[in-house]
């Protein structure tokens, strides 16, 4: 039989060899955070070949529950903002909200926060704590502060890490607020993806220091950022590259469509941006950047597949689809979201079509700008 030492002991040979875990003090810190006590819950299976998605529980004792505990991968372990593994038999088609991140990615983010000894470090969406443990095995836990949105998830992760004899301050509310009472830190880390970096957490890091977040939207896309706080009050960095996705904070998620607006008005025209520009990452991003409270849809209508992009706050809507060859668009609402795709992603490509790795991101009192 497989033990956890054993298991553990390939997973971070794997992150080793993906470049992932790079150097010794962070592979110190993860061989001494035994992943499987951060999901004594259970955590939720993709039913394979199902469509819509579904997922069934996994728990202690159950058939490939520890070497899921110890594959890297990303493990569901809430659904729909209350539901846990314990909670289900049989299987659920509902969202996912809150999970354990593979490991590799954890490690990634942790190798480029770039701390250093003595570091205060504040983690923002402290999930099932596995994260928040590594970062107490590296600084110690004096030195860590997290803060969990959902009350029941950091219980959950409370009584994990005190099982391991690790406490660092754990705090439930709302990540996007920050910690003010425990500032300035040193470096500060989101585990949820964010539309805009909130100022809030530059008001909080020191000058000098980092904030390492992954910025993304309402069309999936999404990067790793590490921004550097400066002493006037700003943040600003690149996009460091590599897809990296989170699910976004729950305050940042899109809200419900609703009643669509009738698709059948409108004013059409053919258009040379079709909607095959979003399964390029990088041209989805910069799609996203052009219209950012959008959220995208695919409908079967008049015998055909219609891409829709709607935004809910302002009534806007664009239907893009193919017709014998063409490209064509017909939209509505009181300004034109295809016009401004077409204009962000042609600025985009007359600068040669930059890699994410090439944007920058900065956060003012004001907001958010990413440029290339």
């Amino acid at each position: 039989m497989i033990d956890q030492a054993h298991l553990n002991s390939r997973l971070l040979d794997h992150m080793t060899v993906t470049g992932n875990l790079r150097t010794e003090p962070w592979k110190r810190a993860a061989e001494a955070v035994p992943r499987h006590e951060f999901l004594r819950g259970g955590f939720f299976r993709r039913v394979a070949d199902s469509v819509p998605t579904a997922w069934e529980a996994v728990q202690p004792g159950d058939e490939g529950w520890l070497e899921g505990c110890y594959a890297d991968e990303s493990l569901v372990t809430q659904i729909a903002g209350t539901i846990v593994p314990e909670d289900i038999r049989g299987q659920i088609m509902r969202l996912p909200t809150s999970s354990s991140t593979l490991p590799s990615l954890v490690l990634r983010m942790l190798e480029d926060l770039q701390v250093e000894d003595g570091h205060k470090v504040l983690e923002i969406g402290t999930g099932t704590g596995y994260s928040t443990a590594v970062l107490c095995a590296r600084l110690g836990a004096e030195n860590v502060v997290s803060v969990e949105y959902d009350e029941r998830v950091a219980t959950l992760a409370r009584t994990a890490l005190g099982h391991l004899g690790t406490y660092p301050t754990l705090v439930t509310g709302d990540g996007l607020l920050g910690h003010a009472a425990g500032a300035p830190y040193d470096r500060i880390i989101a585990t949820c993806g964010v539309r805009t970096v909130p100022p809030v957490w530059v008001e909080q890091t020191r000058p000098g220091g980092l904030i390492l977040a992954t910025v993304g939207g309402w069309l999936g896309a999404s990067e790793l950022t590490r921004l550097t706080v400066h002493q006037d009050g700003t943040a600003s960095g690149p996009l460091l590259g590599g897809g990296v996705s989170f699910m976004l904070a729950r305050p940042h998620m899109p809200p419900p469509l609703g009643l669509l607006p009738d698709l059948d008005e409108g004013r059409e025209r053919e258009t040379a941006a079709g909607v095959d520009v979003v399964s390029d990452w990088s041209a989805r991003f910069v799609v996203q950047l052009a219209v950012p409270g959008a959220q995208w849809l695919t409908m079967e209508r008049n015998g055909r597949s219609e891409d829709i992009l709607v935004d809910v706050g302002s009534g806007a809507w664009a239907a893009v689809y193919e017709d014998g060859g063409r490209w064509l668009v017909r939209q509505g609402g009181p300004e034109a979201l295809w016009d401004r795709v077409e204009e962000q992603l042609g600025r985009w490509r007359a600068a040669g079509a930059p890699e994410l790795e090439e944007f920058t991101v900065t956060v003012t009192p004001e907001g958010q700008t990413i440029r290339w």
